[in-house]
């Protein structure tokens, strides 16, 4: 379903470059900045978040990630574990020393993950006006690329969007704009400040191994309106428990504009597939936020396990 919408839209997309063709291609930070919307980390906000902490108890948000896990076609991964020269015989060295090694062969897109700033562009074009065809290698990208990204240590906000819409699992193609961010946060008396990484829990990440077509078909979240008014705040990352973040199918004929708004436009990470369940069983709205991903070197998205500390 989601395929054929994808290849539906296509056309559109093209149509509509015009239309986000404002001068987004220069960062505030400088000609040459690389990491975007990280520069909103600063060692007092560091320690601002870290004042957060009242009960020690942690939340790891990423999930377990294997073969059967369901991710966007056509990514896949499968890990392999190896005894390397140990076959036939006692171990290694006259105390018979044994051990595994493992091999991770696929997509690095699948399960838990950060979207780096090389991830999604305009016609080519992506963060601070960096054209692919400048930064763009098979071998890794020249610029952009993951292992750019500093520590992010900053104040989460959770915004229980399950909770507000009064459901366990909130609809496919359930958009949350301004309207919608500024009452959750209201009910649940959090407000969104610059240099925080916002999350959304919908109920969306229960579906996996219950209805995998389901997930995969669409979800609910960050709508374009939404995504500017969060980047108007100046967060650092926003990040949900569903496989896109943004809403889908897409409110408009366009092709994951929210992810143009977010990356490219904006320098914000985008964090998927969050496991937010007992963040919002717990009601942890207001948290200290960790993350410090894998940094493959030209990369343009690493599998993360952040970790929400209250």
């Amino acid at each position: 379903m989601l395929r054929a919408a994808l290849l539906g839209c296509a056309v559109s997309l093209v149509m509509a470059v015009p239309a986000l063709a404002q001068d987004w291609t220069k960062s505030k930070w400088g000609p040459n900045d690389e990491i975007g919307a990280a520069n909103y980390i600063t060692p007092e906000r560091v320690k601002a978040a870290a004042q957060l902490v009242k009960t020690g108890k942690t939340y790891a948000l990423g999930i377990p990630v294997g073969a059967d896990t369901p991710a966007y076609p056509p990514r896949s991964v499968k890990v392999t574990i190896v005894q390397p020269g140990q076959a036939g015989n006692h171990g290694i060295g006259p105390n018979q020393a044994t051990y595994n090694d493992d091999m991770i062969t696929g997509w690095v897109g699948v399960g838990s993950q950060m979207d780096g700033l090389g991830h999604l562009g305009v016609d080519h074009v992506y963060y601070n006006g960096n054209k692919i065809a400048d930064f763009g290698d098979v071998s890794g990208l020249k610029k952009l690329g993951i292992d750019k990204v500093p520590p992010l240590v900053a104040r989460g906000v959770l915004l229980d969007m399950a909770a507000y819409y009064k459901t366990d699992v909130v609809k496919e193609g359930t958009a949350f704009n301004t309207k919608e961010i500024e009452e959750a946060a209201k009910a649940q008396g959090v407000e969104i400040r610059e240099g925080d990484v916002v999350l959304f829990h919908t109920g969306w990440l229960g579906l996996l191994g219950k209805d995998d077509k389901r997930y995969n078909g669409g979800e609910p979240g960050l709508g374009v309106e939404g995504a500017k008014y969060l980047t108007s705040k100046g967060v650092v990352a926003v990040g949900a428990d569903t496989w896109g973040v943004e809403v889908v199918p897409f409110e408009k004929n366009t092709v994951f504009e929210v992810h143009q708004i977010l990356l490219a436009m904006n320098g914000t990470y985008i964090l998927e597939n969050m496991d937010t369940a007992e963040l919002a069983k717990d009601k942890g709205y207001e948290f200290m936020f960790v993350l410090g991903q894998p940094r493959f070197k030209g990369g343009v998205q690493s599998m993360i396990n952040p970790v929400a500390i209250r």
